[in-house]
């Protein structure tokens, strides 16, 4: 593969990780600022959280489909190495969630409230997607 631009699956992998942090972002800010002095039982989360998680795959999707027609010549075009620092971001992601996924876990357990489960399982999932896209970025930009 000669130099230029970005592949299409690294420009995916931009998108994702920004879209992930910057929705996410948003979310948390508009969320937790109502903890303070707040009962979290009485704290609307579900209906941000829904629309953070539609928000997050749709603009993820949008964003992708818009950055293929912009350079159509490369777009859905995966090399074996493009598959390869795919499995390898996706593996990454996996074990992220898997070790993060504890704490919801364990807040359960404690029988902590929902809210609290509820955003530490969506952090989770976060924190794989952009885990799981910065390592695709990184591999793409030092060589794999």
């Amino acid at each position: 593969m000669g130099g230029g631009g970005m592949s299409s699956e690294e420009k995916r992998a931009w998108i994702y990780a920004v879209v992930g942090v910057g929705v996410a972002a948003v979310y948390f800010v508009t969320v937790l600022s109502q903890v303070p002095g707040a009962d979290v039982a009485r704290i609307a989360y579900v209906q941000p959280m829904l629309v953070a998680i539609g928000a997050a795959i749709g603009l993820g999707i949008v964003v992708a489909i818009v950055a293929a027609i912009a350079s159509p010549k490369d777009a859905g075009r995966a090399d074996e190495r493009d598959r390869q620092i795919h499995r390898m971001g996706e593996y990454v992601g996996f074990y992220v969630m898997s070790i993060a996924a504890l704490v919801p876990l364990a807040l359960a357990m404690a029988e902590a409230a929902h809210f609290w489960i509820a955003n530490a399982l969506y952090l989770a999932f976060v924190l794989a997607t952009v885990a799981s896209s910065v390592v695709k970025i990184v591999l793409y930009r030092r060589g794999f």
